[in-house]
C-alpha cells in the first residue's frame, strides 16, 4: 500500500474518532439558555452552578427583547430591566417524571410558581434551574426555560400558552408579595385544578370558585387581587389544558406546600403562646404590685 493511502486512511480515522467523541460526549437531553448580558465571570459562574461544560452542552443566548415579548404589557418596567441575567438549564427526563425546578439568586418567582406556570406553557418531564450570578427577581427566566424546553424537545409551543404562562408568573409574584408566597402558589394552583377539570368558562363563575378556594385557604383578596387572579383564570380556561397532566407534572407540588403552610401556622402558634406566658408574666409581676 502506498504511503499516500495510508496517511489517508489514518486521517479519515481520525476525523471519524474526533466526530464520534464529540458526539458520545456531547449531552443532547441538556439546554442551557443564558442572559446575553452575562459578563465572562458571570457566565462561567452560571456553567458552574449548572456542572456543564460549556464545549459539550447546547447554549442559547437569551435577550431583553425576547422577554419583552412575552412580559411587556404584563410586568412593570422594573421587572422588565433592560438587561438580560437570569439563565436556565433544562433536561429533558422520562415520560412520567414530571417538572422539577431548582433556582439560585432568584428572589420573587419560587419554584412552585415556576412549575405551575411551566405547566400552563406546555413544559413537561424536565428538571429546571433558573439561575443568576446576583439576586435578581427571575421574571424574566421563564422565557430562557421554556426556550430551552423547546430547544431540547425540538417541539415548540403553544405561543399563547407561552404568554398565558408569562402572565401567570407575574401575577403569583404580586400576590406573594401580599399574601405570602406559598399560599399564592397554593391558590393559583388549586383554582386552576378547579376551573380546567370543569371546564369553566364563565368570568362569574370562575369569580365564585376563586372566593370559595381563597376561603378556604383562610386567604383574604382585596377587589383588585381579586380581578387580577380572575383575569388570568379566565385566560388559563381557554388554553387546552388537561387536570390530569397537571396533577402529574406537579408531583407533590400540593403536599410540599400544604406542609409548608402547616409548618408555618404551627410556627407561629407557637410564638403566640410564648408571647402570651411572657404577657402573663409580666402581668403577674406588675399586677401583684398595684
Amino acid at each position: 500500500m502506498k504511503k499516500k493511502n495510508v496517511k489517508r486512511i489514518i486521517t479519515l480515522v481520525l476525523t471519524f474518532l474526533f466526530i464520534f467523541n464529540s458526539f458520545a460526549f456531547a449531552d443532547t437531553s441538556v439546554v442551557v439558555t443564558l442572559g446575553k448580558d452575562l459578563n465572562q465571570d458571570q457566565r462561567k459562574q452560571i456553567l458552574d452552578i449548572f456542572d456543564v461544560e460549556e464545549d459539550k452542552t447546547t447554549i442559547i443566548e437569551i435577550n431583553n427583547q425576547e422577554e419583552r415579548r412575552y412580559l411587556e404589557g404584563v410586568a412593570s418596567e422594573a421587572q422588565l430591566g433592560t438587561r438580560t441575567i437570569s439563565s436556565a438549564y433544562v433536561e429533558l427526563l422520562d415520560d412520567g417524571s414530571g417538572i422539577t425546578v431548582d433556582t439560585y439568586n432568584i428572589t420573587w418567582v419560587t419554584k412552585e410558581m415556576y412549575q405551575s406556570a411551566l405547566v400552563t406553557a406546555g413544559v413537561k418531564d424536565a428538571k429546571v434551574i433558573a439561575a443568576a450570578p446576583f439576586p435578581v427577581s427571575g421574571t424574566g427566566a421563564l422565557t430562557g426555560i421554556i426556550k430551552a424546553f423547546e430547544e431540547v424537545t425540538g417541539q415548540e409551543l403553544s405561543e399563547e400558552q407561552k404568554k398565558v404562562a408569562n402572565e401567570e408568573i407575574v401575577t403569583s409574584g404580586e400576590l406573594g408579595e401580599a399574601i405570602g408566597k406559598d399560599k399564592a402558589a397554593k391558590l393559583i394552583k388549586e383554582v386552576k385544578e378547579e376551573i380546567i377539570s370543569k371546564a369553566v368558562k364563565d368570568p362569574e363563575e370562575i369569580k365564585r370558585i376563586i372566593i370559595e378556594i381563597s376561603g378556604k385557604l383562610d386567604i383574604n383578596l382585596n377587589d383588585e387581587q381579586l380581578q387580577s387572579l380572575q383575569k388570568l383564570m379566565e385566560k388559563i380556561g381557554k388554553l387546552d389544558l388537561d387536570t390530569s397532566a397537571i396533577k402529574d407534572q406537579l408531583k407533590n407540588i400540593g403536599e410540599k406546600l400544604d406542609e409548608t403552610l402547616r409548618n408555618n401556622e404551627e410556627v407561629k402558634s407557637l410564638l403566640q403562646r410564648i408571647l402570651d406566658a411572657i404577657v402573663g408574666f409580666f402581668k403577674s409581676i406588675f399586677g401583684g404590685k398595684n
